[in-house]
Formats: structure tokens, sequence, C-alpha cells
């Protein structure tokens, strides 16, 4: 499936890791959101449950291991070019995890991950997506802890 210029939406999942009061950031290496931060996420594979990539995706990119991947909201990230076509379309699904080991260590997609403060997020150059999941789910979050 082709990401730029899709003939169709594509589905990914992100991953909410919060510890000691500060949520678990990852800045981007590729497009869409190059160089921006966002969760750790990506796209869910034929046959993969979207609690599955979850938990995937949160090792690869993150080397952290996590278990009970909990709904939180689904996003929409649409961008649109120039001349008004669809260069991308995803549908993240955004879910809670607990922690359950590993090493943080960036990999994969991760140019580089930190543990930041709710207070702090804002001042980072955000994915859109992320950016709008965070206005709209901040005091939801402050209650969540990822440690089991």
């Amino acid at each position: 499936m082709k990401r730029l210029y899709p003939n169709q939406p594509i589905v990914g999942v992100g991953a909410v890791i919060i510890y000691n009061g500060k949520i678990l950031l990852e800045k981007r290496k590729g497009e869409p959101g190059k160089g921006r931060w966002s969760i750790p996420g990506g796209l869910v594979e034929l046959g993969e449950s979207a609690e599955q990539t979850t938990i995937r995706e949160v090792k690869e990119e993150t080397n952290l291991e996590v278990e009970s991947p909990k709904l939180i909201d689904v996003v929409n990230n649409i961008t649109v070019d120039k001349n008004d076509k669809i260069k991308y379309h995803y549908v993240i699904i955004d879910y809670f995890v607990k922690l359950k080991g590993g090493t943080l260590k960036p990999a994969d997609d991760a140019a580089e991950l930190r543990w930041v403060t709710f207070d702090e997020v804002k001042s980072y150059n955000l994915t859109k997506s992320f950016k709008e999941f965070f206005q709209m789910n901040r005091q939801r979050l402050e209650k969540f802890n990822s440690c089991l």
C-alpha cells in the first residue's frame, strides 16, 4: 500500500507510555512528520490487530516491552497538497499501554526518544495529529501511569 498519495486511508496506531508523570515522545525519522515529535506507533499489518500492532511497534521503535493496550482515541491525519490532492491520509488509533520491561533505545523509525513532562509537551515541534490528540486528551492522560 502506498503511503504517498494513497488510494484509501491507511490505518495506524499510537502508543501512550507514561512513567513518573512524563510521557514518552519520539522524534520521527521519516515522513509524514519527519523531524517532528509524536508518540511511538506505526501501521497495522495485514492479519494483525491494532492492539498487536501497538505492542510490536513500541518494541521496534523504543526497545520497550508493553502490554494491555487500552483505547484512548482515534484521530485523522489528512494532508492535502497545493493542488488539493490527498498527499497523506491516516486513521490513527491511540492506545495507552503498560510497561513490562526493556531498555529505552531509539530504533526503526525513531530518531530520538525523550520522557517529557505534560507542561513541556507544547514546547516541542509536534506532529499535527499528536498535537490535536494531546490537546483533546491531556486531562485524561495525566491520570495514567504505565508502570505495573
